[in-house]
């Protein structure tokens, strides 16, 4: 087998593990029929150098991503019919599919020339459960400074309603509703108010342009619709302000803007294995020498909901405060944020 043909076999394995069952049968059809002289564009998909894979530059999801985005622009009708609610043999999807590669190939060729760019709505869940915590245990309006925040729709999490083991938390008109399977302990009942928020992105996709919106909706699993129904929900609020840039440099100036009588809130979800080591190592050292620096008036905390190399499910939970640069295990959550696992102590 190919590595690439590979990586949609292992593509495959993690959609059908995250509730995806057309996608885990649509990467295992592609595994199985893909071929260098499918198309020119699944050409350049077998030249391509590194590793193509779920890990590198998720070429299975780029193709999904582009085929998905043909049926949300309403040009690949014979795609349409195949394609959930409609449940069809395999045979018959393959050869839908293959009509489209052959009848979009210049398009889709531009479409998988840019990485995947997701914003999971889901994961605001536990970003809301930390500013709980952070709220309880300073009192004090929050600073939201996100890494890799993509469009900015997790900078909202505070206007998103969170439901967890029968108690709601958040305003009570949301438009967002996140309702996880939730584990262990409960946030502390306070609702935080946040003062300030913004991010970083290297390509943040820009709300007010169509051909960003289908970005982010493309990459949305076709049979999870309550997905896109969230997601369109999120993207129209009014868009948080994030910057273009590189998450080192943008984390260095912000921290060097003072932010008294406030609690600054770092947090980043399944982002910071994409920055390059000497980003990861910079973005650190100016967190921690902010951190030395935070006081109880002017407290630091980081939240980040990462993969790590446990064989545990999900991805892990941690979270640093300052002062005192305490480190808690926060939990593991669902890397879409179907579940969440709270270990988070209480903050008092």
């Amino acid at each position: 087998m190919t590595p690439l043909n590979a990586a949609f076999a292992a593509q495959a394995a993690h959609c059908s593990a995250l509730g995806s069952p057309f996608m885990g049968r649509l990467m295992t059809i592609l595994s199985e029929k893909l071929r260098p002289d499918t198309s020119p564009m699944i050409a350049t998909l077998y030249a391509w150098s590194g590793d193509v894979g779920p890990a590198g530059a998720s070429l299975p999801l780029r193709l999904a991503g582009g085929l998905h985005a043909l049926i949300l622009r309403g040009v690949a009708p014979e795609l349409e019919a195949v394609y959930p609610p409609h449940e069809v043999a395999d045979s018959t999807l393959w050869a839908a599919v293959f009509a489209t590669l052959q009848g979009h190939d210049a398009w889709l060729t531009d479409w998988v020339q840019s990485a995947p760019q997701t914003n999971e709505i889901r994961r605001a869940a536990v970003v809301r459960a930390a500013g709980q915590w952070a709220s309880a245990r300073f009192g004090l309006p929050l600073h939201l400074l996100e890494l890799g925040a993509s469009a900015g729709l997790n900078l909202h999490w505070d206007a998103y309603g969170l439901e967890a083991q029968n108690i709601r938390f958040g305003p009570l008109d949301a438009p967002v509703e996140l309702a996880p399977d939730w584990r262990g302990a409960l946030p502390p009942s306070v609702e935080p108010t946040v003062a300030a928020r913004r991010g970083v992105d290297l390509a943040p996709p820009k709300l007010r342009e169509a051909d960003d919106r289908l970005r982010l909706l493309a990459y949305l699993w076709p049979d999870q619709p309550e997905r896109l129904s969230r997601t369109r929900a999120a993207m129209a609020l009014p868009p948080a302000r994030v910057d273009t840039g590189d998450a080192a440099d943008w984390i260095e100036a912000q921290l060097q803007q003072p932010a008294p009588m406030a609690t600054r809130l770092i947090f980043h979800t399944i982002a910071w294995q994409y920055f390059p080591a000497p980003i990861q190592h910079r973005a650190r050292v100016a967190i921690e020498a902010a951190g030395d620096k935070a006081t109880t008036d002017a407290p630091l905390l980081w939240f980040a909901m990462e993969a790590d190399n446990s064989d545990a499910p999900g991805a892990c939970l941690t979270l640093r405060c300052w002062p005192g640069n305490e480190t808690y295990i926060a939990g593991r959550a669902c890397f879409h944020g179907r579940w969440v696992d709270w270990a988070l102590p209480s903050p008092t």
